[in-house]
């Protein structure tokens, strides 16, 4: 059966199967008006794809964090009328003193937007446990931008406008960091985890099985999503800083400029939300601890290399065949039929019970030869 979606068609067998990306059929492409746009396309069904498995498995959960990261947003970014943060407050105090010195509905407020943000966190490190360290870089990440930007304002109100050396060098420091725990390590952390786990769950001698699985695999989109968290979290942290920047009393207290913060500071947490709950959707399940190569190698989590299986060669040509010898001795060959299928030749197939074949045709030179033919053979002594 089709699903519609955005007006995009996402082909399944039933309801109850997992969507995959290369169900998803565009009914026009941009390669038909240029072969250069092909790329756009591929980006293109990673966003139909996407966004049908979020319509699918986004629920109350999703929709409640959303929503206490919006109120956490506007609870600590507007007065409601108070006029605390408008008027400048007492720049004399900070900390903790600061907070006792608050108007009663400020200081109210101002607990609210910790609450609700608390919720938001404990409602992503519960939901998303696969994540859980990830999440923590990408606060650090998040949190360094934010005291850059405050760094930056401190001697120049109007950053970047009259600003100096020492301002711009805080601010890319803190990006600097923003870069190192999210490209670094977040992002190579997944594309090397989603690497593993192709390459040991996803292995099969047919390689259009194998290009299929890393195609559903695909972190385009995810990548793409982590960048415009990046971008987001500067904006939401430049616009935060700049509101309250200039000295009390503030005469041009700017609500456009809140009211950016608070529309950045919302999609952030979307962004954020999206970027943990992908992986998650697709590693979770097989139970992968997202680490990079190299953590693998220092934990002594990298499994120990085992005898490679042995592709078939062609007898006449020598190119690779579909035929596998494990190293176990048991040859497995794909079936025919046009099915997944995979098994000892001369045997029912799994998937479709055809017979599989006992001789197999070379892909280069067309040769047709047995399956026991296509493997180096030990000499006894």
């Amino acid at each position: 059966m089709e699903r519609e979606v955005g007006g995009y068609a996402i082909e399944r067998d039933s309801s109850s199967e997992p969507l995959r990306l290369t169900d998803v059929e565009l009914p026009w492409s941009f390669a038909e008006r240029d072969e250069r746009l092909a790329l756009l396309d591929t980006f293109l069904e990673d966003f139909v794809f996407h966004a049908a498995v979020m319509r699918r498995q986004w629920g109350m959960s999703e929709l409640a964090c959303l929503g206490l990261a919006f109120a956490g947003m506007v609870l600590g970014a507007w007065d409601l009328g108070i006029g605390e943060l408008a008027g400048g407050g007492d720049y004399n105090r900070v900390g903790f003193s600061g907070f006792r010195t608050l108007a009663d509905y400020s200081l109210i407020l101002a607990l609210l937007s910790m609450i609700a943000w608390a919720g938001v966190l404990l409602t992503m490190w519960s939901r998303y446990p696969i994540m859980r360290e990830n999440l923590v870089y990408l606060g650090i990440a998040m949190l360094a931008v934010q005291i850059g930007s405050i760094s930056a304002h401190a001697q120049s109100p109007d950053f970047p406008y009259g600003s100096a050396a020492r301002d711009w060098g805080m601010l890319g420091m803190a990006n600097l960091v923003l870069l190192f725990l999210s490209i670094v390590v977040v992002h190579r952390a997944v594309i090397e985890t989603r690497d593993v786990h192709v390459e040991e769950r996803h292995a099969h001698p047919d390689p259009r099985v194998v290009q299929k699985a890393w195609r559903d695999h695909s972190l385009r989109a995810w990548s793409l999503s982590l960048g415009s968290w990046m971008i987001l979290v500067n904006l939401m942290a430049w616009s935060g800083a700049h509101a309250i920047s200039d000295r009390p009393p503030i005469e041009d207290y700017s609500n456009l400029v809140v009211a950016m913060f608070v529309v950045t500071g919302f999609l952030s947490a979307g962004f954020l939300m999206h970027i943990l709950w992908y992986p998650q959707f697709m590693l979770g399940a097989a139970e992968d601890r997202i680490q990079s190569v190299r953590a693998r190698e220092v934990a002594g989590e990298l499994p120990e290399a085992g005898p490679k299986a042995e592709q078939g060669k062609c007898p006449i040509c020598g190119d690779d065949t579909p035929a596998v010898r494990h190293s176990t001795g048991r040859i497995e060959v794909p079936c025919t039929s046009d099915c997944s299928g995979l098994g000892k030749p001369g045997t029912p197939c799994p998937e479709c019970d055809s017979l599989l074949p006992t001789r197999i045709a070379c892909p280069s030179c067309n040769s047709n030869t047995t399956i026991v033919s296509q493997f180096s053979r030990s000499e006894a002594w």
